[in-house]
């Protein structure tokens, strides 16, 4: 049955049980208020219980690489529930998870070589940084439990990941936090304060030497970690400048800090490697991912450390005394490997290096447009900040922010046939993360709905 085939008092009904049962995430509810009801998806389009289609701008959430509707992804799920469906790790293993470990062991650079698996990126962050603490209380060095991480970042909602998020307006419900958590400047050159406003290298020496000041300022003893995101989310794709994490590397070895690439969104081919570090050349002490890994067809994630990280708890006695029920669950781990075979069969990773100057050259145009301050990002992860006033780069207020966002963009990119995201954690922004299989076709589609949505901003505000 096609969605065309869906009755109205159908849709109408589940519209109805929404409202009433229904708690969607970081979503608003109320009179009025019933959540679109997406109920299929096929190559880069998905379609609402009306039957229209809309270009997924965003992969579902930085997830959907290979596109939707692949029927090998559904079989390689369904094969492995008939052979066995479920089995922890606590002690046990089984063939999917080993078969996966080894092979993200692979993709990953140096010796990070070990593999803990959770169900979600907030749990791979939570995971690393309860790592960071274990280890260094194992290897003589108990005082060492805080964490930097950067203004406006977005690390996940368990207590742990929230606390090295940097966004106040998520924590205040939830306050108090895990304590140890501290911020330092993020790398969004359009923001960048003088003398650095005009060069990007120093810029980021900058922005990296802050790092150096915060282990300072907390003292090194005290500091377990430091939690950056290869192209950082929440604000609007911030990229890295050049030399800035080999500048981070270099203080995080001279303090004995350990560095976490926070992969969550980035990696599995969003900027064009399997691993963004990768993309940018450094070398993290610990990997968190999730998201690409299956394409989102069967939740999972993964901290991958290093073996030196590892080694402490290699003694036949000592136990990380943490994990998650359905952390590797066979049938995510199977998904994810016939994922993984999708991107080497098809050479996902080589279309977007191939891809990506095209999707930014593309998007640049909109740069024509009054509204539109800047257009950064990587691969096919971007941001464009909208602006008052191009020329003092004046941003919106909160009201401002919240009639241009809400009241308008996100509705009217939706009817036009765009799902993207119009966010405002920081500056305000529109973000894009098109499946990894899309292409000129798709850029243009996107970039029409773009210019005409945002040429109306422009008149209304």
């Amino acid at each position: 049955m096609t969605t065309t085939d869906i009755a109205p008092e159908v849709t109408s009904d589940l519209g109805a049980k929404a409202n009433r049962h229904l708690w969607g995430h970081f979503a608003r509810h109320g009179a009025g208020i019933t959540p679109p009801i997406i109920t299929r998806g096929e190559g880069v389009h998905i379609f609402d219980d009306q039957g229209k289609s809309y270009i997924d701008g965003l992969s579902g959430l930085f997830v959907v690489q290979v596109g939707h509707g692949r029927k090998e992804l559904a079989e390689a799920a369904a094969k492995q529930a008939e052979t066995l469906a479920f089995f922890p790790l606590w002690s046990y293993a089984t063939p999917p998870a080993i078969e996966l470990s080894e092979r993200l062991a692979g993709y990953a650079p140096g010796d990070l070589n070990r593999v803990f698996f959770t169900t979600g990126g907030g749990e791979a962050v939570e995971s690393a940084w309860k790592l960071a603490k274990q280890y260094y209380k194992l290897t003589g060095k108990p005082g060492k439990h805080k964490v930097v991480s950067r203004s406006i970042a977005y690390h996940g909602t368990p207590q742990g990941a929230l606390s090295i998020t940097g966004i106040p307006a998520f924590k205040v419900p939830f306050e108090p936090l895990v304590p140890g958590g501290f911020r330092v400047p993020n790398t969004n050159f359009y923001r960048a304060p003088e003398p650095y406003d005009t060069d990007i290298k120093a810029f980021g020496r900058y922005c990296a030497d802050r790092i150096a000041e915060a282990i300072e300022f907390e003292g090194p003893d005290s500091v377990c970690a430091v939690f950056l995101e290869p192209v950082q989310n929440a604000g609007g794709c911030f990229p890295p400048p050049p030399g800035y994490f080999e500048r981070v590397r270099e203080i995080c070895d001279e303090y004995d800090v350990l560095l976490v690439s926070d992969e969550v969104i980035c990696a599995y081919g969003r900027i064009g490697s399997m691993f963004a570090c990768n993309d940018f050349d450094y070398v993290p002490d610990i990997i968190t991912c999730a998201k690409g890994l299956t394409s989102g067809y069967s939740p999972i994630g993964a901290m991958i450390a290093s073996d030196r990280l590892f080694e402490p708890f290699n003694d036949g006695h000592t136990v990380f005394g943490h994990g998650y029920t359905f952390g590797g669950h066979p049938v995510s781990s199977a998904v994810a490997l016939a994922n993984l075979d999708i991107f080497e069969r098809e050479g996902l990773n080589a279309h977007v290096k191939q891809m990506a100057p095209a999707f930014r050259a593309t998007l640049e145009k909109l740069h024509d447009l009054p509204i539109v301050g800047d257009v950064r990002g990587e691969g096919f992860f971007y941001g464009i900040e909208l602006v008052k006033d191009k020329t003092t780069k004046e941003t919106f207020d909160d009201d401002e922010s919240e009639r241009l966002l809400r009241g308008f963009l996100t509705p009217a990119l939706w009817e036009a046939g765009l799902y993207c995201r119009a966010d405002d954690r920081g500056d305000p922004v529109v973000q894009l993360a098109p499946p990894l299989i899309s292409g000129q076709k798709e850029f243009d589609a996107i970039y029409d709905i773009l210019s005409g949505v945002l040429t109306e901003a422009s008149a209304r505000m």
